[in-house]
């Protein structure tokens, strides 16, 4: 493999509006050998429509750890990838981190391009503090659940949760039990997309919300973290 030239690309790709692909994106997919993608049957649907022909290889979740080796050794020889997920940015919250850290324990060049990702425009549209923050990606289902929302009851960053449509209610309302009611959040649904809908207020106005019109679609939510306690002033002599 010649020295210094990359093998791997990380690509992201909409995660909806087509139009945010970049042309910086397009051209790598232009030029790689071959394109790996979670789910080839989204992924050719972009490329029809961006009118690239390119060998599509399936590389998700459940077959990573099994093919990984194969393509490092196929990245070796010569042969240039592109990673992409169904949407947004490989490996947050994607397939993608497995191979991209096998290929720097073998010393294969990995370059990650910037683009499209859910959370950082639902953080920034959601109007709370953003210089500091925390992203959580999906809460455990099931076991630990209630242990990491117990945890996080102190985090004062802004934090950052991906979440199903039929999980959301559920969620904001143990969040609401643990947290409070009037914690101040921001469900952001279909960014992007035709019916994109940002909704903000505290979590028992969302509850309300959500339970009166129901939810559909790819789901952010952003949750202010735990205000700071004020302390209380010593009165004059007091140690």
């Amino acid at each position: 493999m010649e020295e210094n030239k990359t093998a791997l690309y990380i690509v992201p790709t909409p995660i909806g509006n087509l139009e945010d692909i970049t042309l910086r994106a397009i051209r790598v997919l232009q030029e790689v050998d071959v394109i790996l993608a979670e789910d080839t049957r989204n992924t050719g649907h972009l490329l029809k429509h961006l009118e690239i022909q390119k060998p599509l290889l399936s590389h998700h979740a459940f077959n990573e750890h099994k093919t990984s080796q194969n393509l490092i050794g196929r990245m070796k020889k010569g042969e240039t990838m592109a990673l992409v997920s169904d949407a947004g940015t490989p490996a947050i919250s994607d397939p993608g981190f497995f191979l991209v850290r096998a290929c720097v324990e073998e010393g294969v060049k990995v370059e990650t391009l910037p683009g499209a990702t859910a959370f950082v425009p639902a953080l920034v549209n959601s109007g709370l503090p953003a210089d500091r923050f925390v992203f959580e990606g999906f809460l455990p289902h099931k076991k630990g659940r209630q242990t990491k929302i117990t945890e996080l009851a102190e985090e004062d960053r802004t934090m950052i949760f991906y979440e199903s449509p039929h999980r959301l209610l559920k969620t904001l309302q143990q969040l609401a039990e643990y947290w409070g009611e009037d914690r101040k959040a921001c469900v952001s649904r279909e960014i992007t997309k035709l019916y994109e809908e940002n909704a903000r207020g505290t979590l028992q106005e969302l509850i309300e919300h959500f339970t009166a019109k129901g939810v559909k679609g790819e789901i952010v939510l952003i949750v202010e973290g735990k205000a700071p306690e004020k302390k209380k002033k010593k009165k004059y002599g007091e140690e």
